[in-house]
């Protein structure tokens, strides 16, 4: 499992990057791995050791979804036509909770997830809880009525912290926004740069 709750940075300090662009990470003080011996470990990754940091760093970049539940997302991306690892960001991108982070209805891919599991969203007009569900280009995602003027709603929507990608197009009065297109991987505004390709070289090797 790859749940992580308290200890949410830890995939910052382990890939040596701050993947989320927060200015709480740990790695704005300390860019080196954790241990004792973090400072000292300049060995030479290898191929399979990149590919894995690769993976590493894009699942966990989606937050709480498991290894089983991402191996999933590759496996469908491989049977798509086109670019396996454009698909896999396509198809990363399409989930519930990744969109409501993305719309900036939340600070955090993290608060992404508790907000859909709470039923505070609709997709459509109608009341959907999980996070993984897929979105099509065209579905509306709202904010319910009742949790509009929840603080961390309010606080996520004014901040200045992360742009919105074209994919995206929010209505700000009505709390909701609209899942334009299927995005690529030049669409998606990473504040590290992922390596998908590496990706399915991980999964397919």
């Amino acid at each position: 499992m790859s749940r992580r709750h308290s200890a949410k940075y830890k995939i910052d300090r382990r890939v040596g990057e701050n993947i989320w662009g927060r200015p709480k990470s740990p790695v704005n003080k300390r860019n080196y791995k954790p241990g004792q011996h973090g400072q000292n470990r300049r060995s030479k990754v290898s191929d399979f050791g990149m590919q894995l940091m690769a993976k590493q760093k894009l699942k966990g970049y989606y937050g709480d979804i498991t290894e089983k539940q991402f191996s999933r997302v590759y496996v469908e991306a491989s049977r798509m036509k086109g670019n396996a690892a454009e698909n896999l960001i396509g198809l990363l991108e399409s989930r519930l909770e990744a969109f409501v982070y993305r719309a900036k209805f939340v600070p955090t891919i993290f608060a992404a997830r508790q907000f859909v599991n709470h039923g505070h969203v609709t997709v459509n007009g109608r009341r959907c809880n999980i996070g993984s569900a897929r979105l099509k280009p065209g579905d509306v995602v709202q904010i319910r009525e009742k949790s509009r003027n929840i603080a961390l709603v309010l606080e996520a929507l004014g901040s200045p912290e992360r742009d919105l990608p074209e994919y995206v197009d929010v209505d700000p009065k009505a709390m909701s926004a609209t899942y334009v297109r299927v995005p690529g991987l030049a669409d998606v505004p990473y504040p590290v740069q992922m390596e998908p390709a590496q990706v399915v070289e991980f999964y397919s090797s």
